[in-house]
Parts: C-alpha cells; sequence; structure tokens
C-alpha cells in the first residue's frame, strides 16, 4: 500500500481541525498532508510511524508534526469489541490566520516550532500532560474564538518548551526536495506495509514508476541507506519490541519480524545490536 494524500476539510464555520475519536483500533493508513498535525493518544497502544522512525507509544504520547510529513499509527492487535483506540487530533495550515501570521516578532517561537515540525517532534513529560489536558478541553469547547485562543495557548507552550525529542532524527523526509518528498513518502510507506512479509524490489521500485536500478540509486541518495538497510532497520526495531514485550519463541519473532529464517534472524540481530535476541531478552528481565 502507498503512502496516501490525504485533503482535510474544515467546515465552513472553523478554519482548524480538531476531532476526537474513539475507536476500535487506529485504521488511518500511512499517509500524509499539507497540514501541520498534533495528535495525543488518550487511550490505545502500539507502533507509531513518522518519516523513517518507528517507535511503540501508548496513553500520552503527544507528537507534533510538520507538512508533508508522512504518518500513521497502527494498533496493537487484541480481540474486536471494545473501543481500545482514543485520541485527539489537531491539524490545521500554514496559513490559516492569514499568510503572513506566523512571521509576526511575536510570534518567533511558534514560527521555530512549525520549523522543527518537518522532522516530526515528541513532547515529553509535564509539557505532554499540560497540553493534553488542553487539548481534552479544546475538544468540548463550543466558543469559536475560545478555539482559536486554545490553539495559539497550546502552539505558545509547545514552543516554549524543551522536553521533547525529534522523532526523524536524521531529517532525510523533511529535507528531501519537494518534488521528490512524494516518491519518498510512497516508498517508506511501501516498507511501513510490507517490511514484516518478504519484499520484492521491482515492486516497490514500480510504485514509482523506476527501474529498479534506478530505484536504488535514488534511495540510497534520498536517505542515506540502501533500501535494504532501511528495512532491516524496521525489522529489527518490531523484532526488539518482540522480545520485550511478549514471550513468543525466538522463531516466530523471527518469522514475524519479516526475516526468512532464525539463523538470518540472529546474524542480522548481532551485527546491529552487538547481542543475540535471547540474551537481549534476559538483560531487559534481569533490569526488571
Amino acid at each position: 500500500m502507498k503512502a496516501r494524500f490525504e485533503t482535510i476539510r474544515p467546515n465552513d464555520r472553523a478554519s482548524f481541525v480538531v476531532n476526537a475519536f474513539a475507536l476500535e483500533k487506529f485504521t488511518a493508513p500511512y499517509h500524509f498532508h499539507p497540514e501541520y498535525e498534533l495528535t495525543c493518544i488518550i487511550q490505545g497502544a502500539g507502533t507509531r510511524f513518522v518519516g523513517k522512525n518507528m517507535q511503540a507509544y501508548g496513553p500520552g504520547d503527544l507528537v507534533f508534526l510538520g507538512a508533508d510529513l508522512p504518518h500513521c499509527w497502527k494498533s496493537e492487535d487484541f480481540a474486536a469489541g471494545e473501543l481500545r483506540s482514543q485520541s485527539i487530533v489537531i491539524q490545521f495550515e500554514n496559513a490559516f490566520l492569514g499568510k503572513e501570521f506566523f512571521e509576526k516578532p511575536e510570534l518567533e517561537s511558534i514560527a521555530g516550532l512549525l520549523k522543527r515540525g518537518a522532522s516530526g517532534i515528541r513532547f515529553l513529560g509535564e509539557t505532554a500532560k499540560n497540553v493534553t489536558m488542553r487539548m481534552e478541553a479544546l475538544s468540548r469547547e463550543e466558543s469559536r474564538f475560545s478555539r482559536m485562543l486554545g490553539l495559539l495557548e497550546i502552539l505558545d507552550i509547545l514552543a516554549g518548551s524543551t522536553e521533547y525529542v525529534l522523532l526523524d532524527n536524521d531529517g532525510m523526509t523533511a529535507r528531501s526536495h519537494p518534488a521528490e518528498r512524494g516518491r519518498l513518502n510512497v516508498s517508506l510507506g511501501y516498507i511501513v506495509d510490507n517490511f514484516r512479509t518478504e519484499i520484492a524490489l521491482d515492486e516497490v521500485a514500480a510504485t514509482v514508476n523506476m527501474s529498479v536500478s534506478a530505484f536504488c540509486k535514488y534511495f540510497r541518495k534520498a536517505t542515506g541507506k540502501t533500501f535494504i538497510e532501511t528495512v532491516t532497520d524496521y525489522r529489527v526495531h518490531f523484532a526488539t519490541k518482540q522480545l520485550l514485550l511478549t514471550d513468543k519463541s525466538m522463531a516466530d519473532i523471527a518469522f514475524d519480524s519479516g526475516f526468512g529464517d532464525i539463523s538470518h534472524f540472529y546474524k542480522v540481530f548481532r551485527r546491529r545490536l552487538k547481542t543475540s535476541p535471547l540474551q537481549y531478552r534476559k538483560s531487559f528481565l534481569k533490569g526488571v
């Protein structure tokens, strides 16, 4: 599945979008859009994908995303029938208050926040708690003027916070040329949707209308890594999560993470993390 372009339309009586979701699981595919987005997770757990970053998420997760940065939240598997995934999402255009609004000197810090958002930002600690409470209140607010002020206050808090980490650390997605960003997003979307299965280079190359040779050269130039290295990053990261959060056997984890056989899994894991999968799990359990 490709990274999808999403069209976001505020209603006629609003200049930005605030949505509260209560679902069995988050179902939005890996996608991107020109609007900025602030998402807080109220309930639920799973894996968050932002650009090339892949991390576990849970209640309290607060992430700010810049324009055109591909992302999705994939819920962990569980029995159907309960609303186990809840979030609040705010989306707004860069010029939703006018083209030059954020260029005003009083809003310099917010302009900096919008710029940093190109890499995706996860906020932590008291900042995350404070902003999450404000977002919950904003989702219930009926006054349009109060909603506008509430959003600006939230952005001001985020802009002044030092409790954050950048998610797409190397910034390759953020720094890619606008003309090439869509092609890179499609490639990353293919990885997100398929890294746990066998991936054929000719198939992913076809999704961006390139030959295998041209695609491999393009992807390495755009990301600094080969396509296979990037796929392996996703597989190893997923495997570490399975090792720490489940009691699955090494063989089950190897195949569930997209490795063709357990010996290859052990070889790659040891090369990347300088320890075996079994020792990695034992070390974690010893610390617990």
